[in-house]
């Protein structure tokens, strides 16, 4: 599903290195403690004034549900679209992304949070075309992730880069939350043609679901339970 077999597939990439294909990544190490430093205040600022308003109460029962309970999104950005009322909250995180030229991809950018003693069960979503950065942003020593047959942890300041094609999973057993951005981007080996008709598709599905597309299913696929909405599931892998 969603597989390119062109691209080069491996578990994890070293971005911050390879300004050939990720010129921006070692600006975004270099530059880190602007959405760290912004990071910590919102979230300081969220929790002084109601535990239950925090940054990561929004997020979606269908994503708790596929990622687990502990485990939430602050969104910036999703299929090509910044979220304007929550990138004012984050102005200076916002500015340094797009200045930085990122070729941001799918499920685009978001805060996470990982909660005490939960973890994210293996899983992958099949899309060999994107890859995904996490910018360590508070990581409690013993959290971790595998990707493939590989774990590792995050470093706070430092990109950790893998393809999420490859089953993963995450963990924190400790006793505080463990926090990263979330950064999605497509794969550097994509033809301009590849990645123009993949940014058609996601384009199209972004429109479709918040209905800037009208649609009239029709009575014969109504029937079969097919129609346009199924078309673009089968080629987007349903959520994100």
């Amino acid at each position: 599903k969603n597989h390119n077999n062109n691209n080069i597939h491996k578990a994890f990439w070293d971005v911050s290195t390879d300004s050939n294909n990720f010129p921006w990544a070692e600006k975004l190490e270099a530059q880190s403690h602007i959405i760290i430093d912004e990071f910590e205040k919102n979230l300081f600022q969220k929790s002084k004034e109601d535990a239950e308003n925090s940054l990561f109460s929004g997020d979606s029962a269908w994503q708790s549900k596929v990622m687990g309970t502990g485990w939430s999104a602050f969104r910036l950005q999703r299929l090509g679209v910044w979220n304007t009322e929550n990138c004012a909250v984050f102005p200076r995180t916002y500015e340094l992304l797009r200045k930085l030229d990122i070729p941001l991809a799918v499920r685009g950018v978001c805060f996470a949070r990982q909660t005490p003693g939960s973890g994210v069960a293996p899983h992958s979503d099949g899309r060999n075309f994107i890859l995904t950065s996490h910018l360590g942003l508070k990581v409690p020593e013993g959290c971790w992730i595998k990707v493939g047959r590989k774990e590792q942890t995050w470093q706070e300041g430092k990109l950790t880069t893998l393809d999420t094609s490859f089953e993963h999973s995450t963990g924190n057993p400790t006793t505080d939350d463990r926090h990263v951005l979330i950064i999605d981007f497509w794969h550097p080996e994509l033809s301009d043609a590849e990645r123009a008709a993949l940014e058609f598709i996601y384009d199209l599905r972004n429109k479709f679901e918040s209905g800037e597309i009208p649609f009239r299913q029709p009575k014969s696929l109504e029937e079969e339970g097919q129609g346009f909405g199924g078309f673009l599931k089968a080629l987007t892998g349903g959520g994100s």
